[in-house]
């Protein structure tokens, strides 16, 4: 289509040298041709080339001393993208991969997924490119302080709401919050992903990850199966992953495989979860200490599959759930994957499969989750973390666990039926992309030129 392909090439031209942006806005593109097809306004109100531009791009040194006296500058972002459902929200990425085309990637997929909660949310991204790895906890707070003393401007509890997400934990959160509130004199719900004891909610650790395996089943009920005694492999070992696992062995499913940045853990009898939280939650060491306590686990070091893919999807499983981060799982994975039977793919992390693993998936027929939807149970749960501020109060777990359960199996059934609606039912990418899209663009026409 000349209009998708017209609308690409502008962006690459205004925006160069981003391939993960482009990536994201094409995936989204391709699926909407059969919508600007059944309903031309979308194209004549420009709806997408205002789209795909961010409403307002921050980009900020942020400089801070290191124990040793050293001064350190990094770079700090902030993309506000699209605030026609509601504030800006979503989460702030501390890493030292963070750049442009990163935060806006991540941004303009928030907008499709923070629609699709049916929630008041518009869609935003920040971070920086630091590496918390290592350094100590009054290093983390200096920078912390340093970068919120610009942001603060900025955001606001009905303006824009950052949370957490790689490399921004309860820790960053706590020393954000801390600022925000010395410089403004303000309590108020600024952030989510806040300690329980000063604002936070129950279930938002757990709520990504939860949210992906809820998510999950609910694909696998509809086509008459469940995931109680599948075999699972998790990519990954933070926040997400651990919890995606937790809820996995809580459904009766077994988690035998999870990573880290140096390699995968394959443990046929079940991974030790509580093994894996000291490991990564507490202590912050190698996957390979696990071997320790397991002798009958094995690890496999990360450049066994230098050329063409990685260990963990090479592993025989009924499932994966690819939980570390971006084009994490690429065609050669995706096809190893299908040769050994895997009959549902689930992302918890953010686009992590490559455009030809992902068309894999979808001719192949198998149960797949586009991260968009599968993954929104964060953010989902951050909103209820917002409200829970708004009126002063706290909800018990298993109030917000039910909660987060019908929105995600609002998810799925709007990804499903809008799916059914033009002609390619099970495809949920193609759904979760149509249905999020035209609830934003609806907004965007009902409110004019802005």
């Amino acid at each position: 289509m000349d209009y998708i392909h017209n609308t690409i090439e502008s962006l690459k031209h205004s925006s160069p040298a981003q391939c993960e942006f482009y990536q994201a806005v094409e995936e989204v593109l391709d699926s909407l041709q059969p919508l600007f097809a059944k309903t031309p306004a979308y194209q004549q109100q420009a709806i997408i080339e205002r789209m795909v531009e961010p409403e307002r791009q921050l980009m900020f040194r942020v400089p801070w001393l290191d124990d040793q006296g050293n001064i350190h500058v990094n770079k700090g972002y902030r993309i506000e993208f699209n605030s026609a459902l509601g504030p800006y929200k979503g989460g702030l990425r501390f890493h030292p991969s963070v750049n442009a085309s990163i935060i806006k990637f991540l941004g303009f997929e928030q907008i499709f997924k923070n629609a699709l909660t049916g929630l008041p949310l518009g869609s935003g991204k920040g971070g920086a490119n630091f590496d918390p790895k290592g350094r100590s906890d009054h290093e983390i707070m200096r920078f912390c302080q340093s970068y919120m003393t610009e942001l603060y401007r900025h955001i606001g509890p009905v303006t824009d709401v950052p949370a957490g997400d790689i490399g921004v934990g309860g820790k960053e959160i706590g020393y954000l919050f801390g600022q925000y509130k010395r410089l403004t004199a303000r309590y108020e719900g600024v952030l989510t992903g806040k300690n329980i004891l000063w604002g936070g909610s129950l279930v938002r650790t757990e709520a990504t990850g939860y949210g992906v395996v809820y998510f999950a089943n609910y694909i696998l009920q509809d086509r008459n199966s469940e995931l109680k005694g599948k075999r699972c492999l998790v990519s990954g070992s933070g926040n997400v992953a651990i919890h995606v696992m937790e809820k996995l062995y809580q459904l009766g499913a077994i988690p035998v495989a999870c990573s880290d940045s140096k390699g995968t853990l394959y443990h046929q009898a079940g991974i030790d979860l509580s093994v894996i939280k000291q490991l990564k939650l507490h202590k912050r060491e190698s996957l390979t200490a696990y071997l320790e306590s397991h002798q009958d686990a094995d690890y496999v070091e990360r450049d066994a599959y230098p050329e063409d893919g990685h260990a963990i999807w090479r592993l025989r499983a009924d499932a994966a759930f690819p939980c570390a981060t971006q084009n994490e799982l690429n065609e050669d994975d995706a096809k190893a994957l299908l040769a050994n039977g895997c009959e549902l793919v689930c992302e918890g992390a953010n686009m992590p499969s490559t455009k030809q693993a992902v068309e894999c998936f979808i001719s192949a027929n198998i149960a797949y989750g586009p991260s968009k939807a599968a993954n929104a149970g964060g953010v989902a749960t951050s909103q209820l973390e917002m409200a829970q501020n708004a009126s002063m109060q706290n909800w018990s777990f298993a109030q917000v666990d039910e909660k987060l359960q019908h929105i995600m199996k609002h998810i799925f059934d709007t990804a499903s039926n809008t799916a059914a609606e033009f002609d390619h039912p099970g495809n949920l990418l193609l759904g979760a992309n149509i249905a999020g899209f035209r609830r934003v663009a609806d907004a965007m026409i009902e409110q004019g030129v802005v």
